[in-house]
């Protein structure tokens, strides 16, 4: 049955059946991958992504097209992951930008949109290459134009987008040698044909049509085509080692921040890496970039806001895991391997996205041996490695380890607190010595005033302060300041000992039995005193430290 309009109605119905169509083949989209990295996870970071956009639709109004692509534009915005995640996210904003304040949709009007999708998607990638995800989206919109054209029938112009970019998806094997010799087609373009077939079916009813692509799985990876991509790409050839990606607030107006310029922005990271994409809007910028070194692009993105996310992955450890997996041999080492201890899993997550090797679990009441520093140095498996005791009750066991395993081999950073110790994780330089590194970070823990807020055990008076046991008590560096019944005041007073007209940004970890609202309540009454101070705030859930907290 023909259909002359489309309303908020049934495109959120497309929507949401693209999206489960997608959900159900994710895993033969992933098997579809060349390169066995953090970016290869396509259809995994697609199905998220696209699943992100169709709860925010149905969360929200579905009276108008307009208000459905907005709501999808969106959830796709804030879940988009990996390089095909933000592409696809770009697609359906370009998409949604040009159907924005309509009601219903003729079919040149959905042609229309398909077709600003894929110029906002070009925008976004700073190297486009053919055969890729792109080229379908582009050459598969260029057909919903001539059917547009020909017929005001909105299921005709699906059906021919659908066709058109099965057919381009094809021949990307033609455009992309590395494709044609592992014998696939491109994993991405598979995921939005596989979209595109949830929305006609959506729109003709015909769900039981749909391709079930995960039954023939088994047989193309039992094919062997997975150890043919091994032979085309080692580890070695991974230039820029780390899937790194933030999210930037801008536009906060905060004195020192930069005013954003979305090209400038781009130009700057481009320098730093490649596949990069970035994607912004009135409030919020998501980069997605591959660096050598992801503090750097950290730091640069913190120019121009707040950082609200923040994550990291070692591709070339990735790389490693997965050839372990096909071959029974020893990796080879590393040349830097750096071990840390945390207490708390979002410690630990921090840590580890600013390039930590192993992460300890250790810390106040719980300090790991000497073995257990030991076996973390080997599990790192590295010429070098620094070790970052972040206590100094663990700094002993830590210089007892690398004794034994030998001071040419093992540094330790005298970190005493977990500020110190990302303090110091953010200056490491891959390309730097041995000997610069352990300087450079030595130096970074000196410019980093650490506090810390936790429980009296017992009465006490430490230099004059009276101090009752269950009371809070505040500390900078290593001595005790504030103690007070209240975790808020003791917060607080703590945060105005350590703070003054000079400083710029305090780091804030909440731990086990704070919420985020308690941390910003207090992040905005030492605000009014210091209102240029910027704070990042981060769950730590770590224990017997209800706040960490350092100020720069």
């Amino acid at each position: 049955m023909s259909m002359y309009q489309l309303n908020g109605e049934k495109l959120a119905a497309m929507i949401i059946a693209g999206a489960e169509n997608l959900a159900k083949n994710a895993d033969y989209v992933d098997s579809l991958n060349v390169f066995p990295v953090p970016d290869g996870d396509t259809g995994t970071n697609m199905n998220l992504s696209m699943t992100s956009g169709a709860e925010e639709v149905n969360r929200n109004s579905l009276s108008t097209v307009g208000a459905v692509g907005t709501s999808l534009a969106k959830g796709l915005l804030m879940g988009a992951r990996g390089n095909s995640g933000v592409i696809l996210s770009q697609l359906f904003r370009g998409f949604s930008k040009s159907i924005e304040g309509k009601t219903e949709l003729n079919t040149k009007e959905l042609a229309a949109a398909f077709t600003a999708g894929v110029e906002t998607a070009y925008k976004a990638v700073m190297k486009p290459v053919e055969g890729t995800i792109l080229t379908v989206a582009r050459e598969a919109a260029k057909a919903g134009v001539l059917a547009a054209n020909e017929s005001d029938d909105i299921e005709f112009v699906m059906q021919q987008i659908l066709e058109k970019g099965k057919i381009v998806l094809a021949k990307t094997q033609e455009m992309l040698p590395v494709l044609k010799e592992v014998g696939v087609v491109d994993s991405g373009g598979q995921g939005l044909i596989i979209i595109y077939e949830g929305f006609y079916a959506a729109l003709t009813g015909e769900h039981e049509g749909l391709t079930n692509y995960s039954a023939s799985m088994g047989e193309l990876i039992n094919a062997e085509h997975h150890r043919h991509v091994q032979d085309v790409m080692s580890t070695e050839d991974i230039e820029f080692g780390y899937c790194t990606e933030i999210m930037v607030q801008i536009n906060e107006n905060k004195s020192g921040q930069k005013k954003f310029n979305e090209e400038k922005f781009r130009d700057d990271l481009a320098e730093m890496g490649d596949s990069l994409l970035v994607v912004a809007d009135d409030e919020v910028a998501k980069v997605h970039v591959h660096t050598e070194y992801p503090g750097q692009v950290f730091n640069y993105g913190q120019q121009y806001g707040s950082l609200i996310k923040m994550k990291v992955e070692n591709m070339r450890e990735q790389h490693r895991e997965v050839m372990r997996d096909k071959e029974p041999v020893v990796s080879e080492k590393t040349p830097y391997g750096i071990v840390t201890v945390s207490a708390g899993e979002g410690i630990k997550t921090l840590f580890e996205s600013v390039g930590a090797t192993v992460v300890l679990s250790g810390g106040q009441t719980m300090n790991p041996s000497t073995e257990d520093i030991i076996k973390a140095i080997e599990s790192a498996n590295a010429e070098h490695v620094f070790v970052l005791p972040n206590n100094k009750n663990i700094q002993m066991a830590a210089d007892q380890a690398a004794l034994i395993l030998g001071e040419d081999k093992v540094k330790i950073i005298p970190t005493k607190t977990i500020p110190q110790g990302l303090a110091a994780l953010l200056v490491f330089r891959a390309d730097f010595t041995f000997e610069d590194n352990a300087n450079e970070m030595i130096a970074a823990i000196q410019d980093i005033s650490s506090g810390q807020v936790t429980t009296a055990v017992r009465d006490t008076t430490v230099e004059g302060l009276v101090i009752k046991k269950d009371d809070y008590i505040g500390i900078i560096e290593n001595n005790i300041k504030v103690s007070n019944p209240s975790l808020e005041k003791t917060t607080i007073a703590t945060l105005l000992e350590m703070t003054d007209e000079y400083s710029e940004i305090v780091t804030l970890l909440y731990g086990e039995g704070v919420t985020e609202e308690d941390a910003e309540h207090i992040a905005e009454q030492v605000s009014n005193q210091f209102p240029d101070i910027e704070f990042e705030i981060h769950s730590g859930g770590q224990p017997v430290y209800p706040y960490i907290f350092s100020v720069e």
